[in-house]
């Protein structure tokens, strides 16, 4: 046995029993909205929450996941999984998008693009596209600690969707695509070589793929190899109207044949593309996916996969005609052993000194936008200053946000008000964030504390917040909450002084999306340009409940 093989299997072995310590050790958390798991079978999706453009790896028992993130901080979040339905969120691999003076204002839709993730030689790699810098690289010996300092591998405008591969001989590889809007084209594949270290191109690439004859918008390709085949896995048509492509060739520049896998069919699973091949160690063969479902964001599905003459069939193939379809339940994949119920965080109690890991900034954090220190069980923002010229908050960075978790869902929280010296001017509450975004706040004036409704339309395009409903409240303190619920993220905002008896504040929100992601719900303490220095908002807690 080579020694290049004992170090990865003594890799893999470290990692398996650290990740098991931490699966069986550390308090699971498990929605109260929304769970795969189901007994001896699963339910689609596996994740109800916006992990867009999903990829995942096997290490040896683990499973390890990370999504887009675009210009939300921390990025580049890691999931792990025992049994691929049950995924924990463990850590993110990027403290700060790159480069961390251009994101420390929000560039919404910006940055950390359909990322990949890899194990090579003991070291885990994700590699991402930024469509205006390049393609970056990171990487660890320890999925759950500090990553590496990221490294541009490509620079140039237009490259998106990055994937490594290391061939059996060494040599090694970057397949991507490209993006319309800064390369003037898109809808082709290209292939790079890099140095065997993975950390730069060492040529000007080739087109291996040209879809735009009958796969267009192909991009998010995925390379493997088997049966001497070279495979790339590659959605085309649309985020939600397209399909599954896979290429194969013998060679790893082709050319490649090619043959759509799934497709949504028959069922109302709309554009089931883009994702991870993964194996278990029994043998059985899984394909991870995303279904965009609009507010909601881009939703993780796992469908069963098998090999036909060296070509995979992913889901079930109903009408036989060699393309697979998804499947919204499923028995559980074969795993050795049965695993807990975990789910990522959502609730929030702020008994600990850090935030929990749900938890992202619409830009790179600034440590003056907040406070937790030891034995603080509560969340302190401070009152941030807003530049006149802003209309709302889509370039607001100190919004504190996380993904919806389900399609009914209850957030709510407790805010107390402390405007220090400003007499007015001080704003805190609840937050639903997108291209429209709305949300239920407590600010201060002369002759007192009010509680008002608060709604931006056209966000993304300069469209002014106003004040829909207006109450004065009797102090500093009050209870927020929303009610989120089909179809397509219907929002009510309510308020209440004792916590018990709550009001319906104006009338319902219609949900938007943001710029490449789903709607998101959080916390917020700003200041108008004109009130004086200081001033910040506690949050005893934020919840998500059943409605």
């Amino acid at each position: 046995m080579k020694t290049k093989n004992i170090l990865n299997i003594l890799s893999i072995t470290v990692f398996s029993c650290a990740s098991n310590y931490l699966y069986t050790q550390e308090k699971n958390y498990v929605s109260e909205v929304w769970t795969a798991d189901q007994g001896k079978n699963y339910r689609n999706p596996i994740l109800y929450a916006d992990y867009s453009d999903p990829d995942a790896i096997r290490v040896g028992d683990d499973y390890y996941m990370t999504a887009s993130s675009f210009n939300e901080a921390p990025g580049l979040p890691i999931l792990h999984s025992k049994d691929l339905v049950n995924w924990k969120l463990v850590n993110y691999a990027l403290p700060d998008v790159l480069p961390t003076e251009h994101f420390s204002t929000p560039k919404r839709g910006d940055g950390v693009w359909a990322p990949s993730i890899r194990f090579h030689k003991g070291e885990f790699y994700i590699y991402w596209g930024d469509p205006d810098f390049g393609i970056y690289m990171v990487k660890t010996k320890d999925p759950l600690g500090a990553w590496e300092k990221p490294v541009l591998v490509m620079e140039g405008k237009g490259l998106i969707d990055s994937c490594p591969f290391w061939d059996d001989d060494g040599n090694a590889y970057l397949v991507h695509g490209w993006a319309g809007s800064r390369a003037g084209v898109k809808s082709i594949l290209s292939l790079n070589k890099m140095n065997p270290e993975g950390t730069k191109v060492l040529d000007k690439g080739v087109h291996v793929f040209d879809g735009h004859d009958a796969h267009p918008t192909v991009e998010g390709p995925k390379m493997y190899k088997r049966n001497d085949y070279y495979y790339i896995f590659a959605p085309a048509g649309g985020v939600a109207t397209g399909w599954q492509l896979v290429l194969r060739s013998k060679n790893i520049y082709g050319p490649y044949e090619e043959k759509v896998v799934l497709e949504q069919g028959s069922t109302k699973i709309n554009g089931p593309h883009q994702g991870a091949w993964v194996d278990t160690p029994s043998g059985e063969d899984w394909f991870y996916h995303f279904q965009d479902v609009d507010t909601y964001g881009r939703i993780i599905h796992l469908q069963p996969m098998k090999w036909e003459k060296d070509w995979p069939v992913i889901g079930i193939d109903h009408n036989k005609n060699g393309i697979g379809e998804p499947v919204l339940t499923y028995k559980k994949p074969n795993i050795a052993q049965s695993y807990p119920i975990v789910t990522p965080p959502e609730t929030d109690e702020f008994d600990s000194q850090k935030l929990g890991l749900q938890w992202q900034w619409s830009a790179n954090e600034n440590i003056v936008w907040s406070s937790k220190l030891p034995g603080q069980k509560f969340l302190r923002l401070f009152s941030m200053k807003v530049s006149e010229d802003e209309k709302n908050l889509w370039n607001v960075p100190n919004l504190l946000t996380q993904k919806f978790p389900a399609p009914n869902f209850t957030a709510s929280t407790k805010v107390k008000l402390t405007p220090e010296d400003a007499k007015e001017g001080k704003t805190a509450g609840l937050l639903i964030m997108g291209l429209d975004h709305e949300s239920i706040v407590i600010t201060n004036k002369p002759d007192g504390y009010y509680l008002q409704l608060r709604r931006a339309e056209k966000a993304d395009k300069g469209g002014e917040e106003k004040v829909l409903f207006e109450t004065k409240l009797k102090g500093n303190e009050v209870y927020l909450k929303v009610n989120v619920n089909e179809p397509n993220g219907l929002c009510q905002f309510s308020y209440s002084e004792n916590g018990k008896s709550f009001i319906k504040a104006g009338e319902v929100f219609q949900a938007k999306p943001g710029k490449w992601i789903g709607a998101k719900v959080g916390l917020y303490c700003i200041s108008t340009a004109k009130a004086s220095r200081g001033g910040y908002a506690d949050f005893d807690w934020f919840r998500i409940t059943k409605n």
